[in-house]
């Protein structure tokens, strides 16, 4: 399906033939758009809920300028347009019926497009999160260490994980658009995707994850911890410890997201070597209230 200049498809194979070079060309601002395309094809395409993924390619003149997906319930995920494209898209996805629950890019093509449907569709968007993506410099490790360990979970960690899961996405506001608790759980552990900090008598405090490395970029995530158990350096041991285990991958580029309403973690970070690379938000839709 073509919409003015964007081609629109729920082939991911399709998708990744036209959008393959151009996602690879900037691995870190792209990192969202590989690791999950990567995830579903992978683990199939409704690993993140029961609607069709929809897929998305900006061209001219024969060349890729931008991409989006959507895994239904979860926002649009852009890569940065122009006020000019990102009004287009909204128009254009307007047309064809789509019913968007809102939109996540970087800072500027997110409020950009935001503002633009709104207009377009009437309906109210309202700001969900406000984040900065890392990338890794030089690693410093945190001092004092707390006692204790790190540990890959395995499939014995299973019911831990798919609990510290469910609490990390509640605690972000993404319980209804996370994947499956269970099948989070056992993906992670079958390529040794988790590692938990755990005390000296073999209790877990905290996990941070990592993803596969695609276009020689990995980012850390999930990083959680109970909130019982903050503030005692947990969160800054296993991130080092997967951060380690990143650059041992051979991973180009080492990369995270925080809240930037959270100064705790973005400083925690900055501490143990990441910097800024661009900041990103989302944004939630809310249909115009029917006339009465």
């Amino acid at each position: 399906m073509t919409a003015g200049d964007w081609h629109i498809t729920g082939d991911l194979d399709q998708f990744l033939t036209r959008a393959g070079e151009f996602l690879r060309s900037r691995p870190a601002l792209h990192t969202v758009h590989l690791t999950v395309t990567a995830a579903l094809r992978d683990r199939g395409l409704r690993m993140y809920g029961a609607g069709d993924p929809v897929f998305g390619t900006l061209e001219r003149d024969g060349e890729v300028r931008a991409a989006f997906f959507r895994t239904p319930p979860g926002r649009l995920m852009l890569t940065p347009l122009t006020a000019g494209e990102a009004n287009a898209l909204a128009s254009q996805l307007a047309d064809l019926g789509d019913e968007l629950p809102g939109v996540m890019s970087e800072r500027d093509t997110a409020s950009t497009f935001a503002e633009a449907w709104a207009r377009r569709t009437g309906s109210a968007s309202e700001l969900h999160a406000s984040q900065c993506l890392y990338r890794l410099g030089e690693l410093t490790i945190p001092d004092p260490v707390p006692p204790g360990r790190p540990r890959v979970a395995t499939a014995n960690d299973r019911e831990q994980l798919m609990r510290w899961y469910v609490e990390f996405a509640k605690a972000i506001g993404e319980s209804g658009t996370s994947q499956d608790p269970g099948e989070w759980a056992d993906s992670r552990i079958a390529y040794g995707g988790i590692t938990l900090w755990e005390t000296p008598d073999g209790t877990p405090v905290s996990m941070a994850g990592l993803t596969t490395k695609v276009a020689g970029q990995i980012r850390v995530a999930p990083v959680y911890t109970p909130a019982d158990l903050r503030g005692r350096g947990y969160a800054g041991a296993v991130t080092v410890e997967v951060s380690r285990m990143a650059r041992a991958a051979v991973a180009e580029e080492v990369l995270l997201f925080t809240d930037l309403a959270n100064p705790t973690s973005n400083a925690l970070y900055q501490r143990i070597g990441y910097r800024p690379v661009e900041d990103f938000a989302g944004y939630d839709f809310h249909p115009a209230p029917a006339p009465r």
